[in-house]
């Protein structure tokens, strides 16, 4: 019964990771030493994430949480894909016994979080910078960080061009729409989505917010609130991964999480800013901008100092533990 109870204690620091558009689309299943995340088919995003990209960094950023936690309670993990079988595309989590090590990571994990605003604009030193590089580099995969003001300026262009056609997309407006949780009370009683207020909105019954979203959702001003932000921002992250296929997209989000961790262990703030890489038509461009050759830009993520936002919301543990069922996709 302990040891059940710690693995649900894991599983619960598992939610707390980053996910697209705060879908939390996992689920978690457990035996007496292993938990075993399952992707949740029903709360993917097909217009923004058609390959299910995001999805499974997303389970990769779980898988990262529960390992720091893992290990800060005397528990040595390992994580094993599932490639084929009947868990196709199943993250397998195993534990030892091992010492137990309290670290900067650990820590973070309740309070990282996107922080969609201005940041100060302020440079990080070398040495924050070093840290930030090493702990979003993994099997496969590695970071980019660009402070140059020219390299910048790239994508700058490129973020313009990637949310003027999500926006000019009707199917990405309504889905994005969807996920958004237009006050603190539905916030809370979804349990997920994208709460209005961590992104400075305010807050608005949910038939006044879909009447007058529209009329704010549109490319120039979002364009020129990205700019700003950007802008504000010490620099950006790109993060790639050769070759690009579905265990190494769950490594991806494994190094995300390092990284989001790591920032905010040194009091740095961090938030996407994907749509050169969630446009197919204009990502091998935004690859080619960048001077990578067989690597895929997998996320792009501005960073700097600012102020903290209100927090997204979380499902309850019983919300996402299953028994024996597998997510049908």
């Amino acid at each position: 019964m302990e040891n059940t109870n710690l693995l649900t204690d894991l599983v619960r620091y598992g939610t707390l990771a980053a996910s697209s558009h705060n879908t939390q689309c996992w689920r978690f299943r457990m035996t007496e030493t292993t938990i075993t995340i399952l992707p949740d088919f029903s709360r993917r995003c097909p217009v923004v994430d058609p390959d299910d990209h995001h999805l499974y960094v997303s389970l990769g950023c779980a898988a990262e949480n529960i390992l720091q936690a893992a290990k800060a309670h005397g528990l040595t993990g390992q994580v094993r894909f599932d490639q084929s079988g009947a868990e196709t595309g199943a993250v397998h989590l195993s534990f030892a016994p091992g010492a137990p090590e309290t670290t900067p990571l650990f820590d973070a994990i309740p309070h990282r979080q996107c922080s969609r605003t201005e940041y100060n604009g302020h440079p990080l030193a070398p040495e924050e910078l070093e840290q930030l590089a090493a702990a979003g580099t993994g099997d496969g995969v590695r970071v980019v960080l660009l402070t140059n003001p020219a390299k910048l300026a790239v994508v700058e262009q490129f973020v313009v061009r990637g949310n003027t056609a999500q926006l000019r997309n009707p199917a990405f407006v309504k889905e994005l729409t969807a996920w958004i949780r237009f006050n603190q009370a539905e916030a809370e009683r979804q349990g997920d989505g994208l709460y209005s207020a961590a992104s400075g909105n305010p807050s608005l019954p949910r038939w006044l917010g879909r009447l007058i979203l529209p009329l704010v959702l549109r490319p120039k001003p979002e364009n020129e609130k990205c700019v700003r932000q950007l802008r504000s921002s010490a620099g950006v992250a790109v993060f790639v991964s050769a070759p690009s296929d579905p265990a190494h997209w769950v490594e991806v989000g494994r190094c995300y999480e390092r990284f989001a961790l790591q920032a905010t262990a040194l009091g740095i703030r961090n938030a996407f800013l994907n749509q050169p890489v969630e446009e197919a038509a204009l990502r091998p461009e935004f690859a080619q901008a960048l001077g990578l050759t067989a690597e895929r830009p997998d996320l792009v993520v501005r960073f700097g100092r600012g102020p903290q936002m209100p927090r997204s919301p979380r499902r309850p543990v019983e919300a996402v533990l299953v028994t024996s069922d597998y997510p049908d996709k």
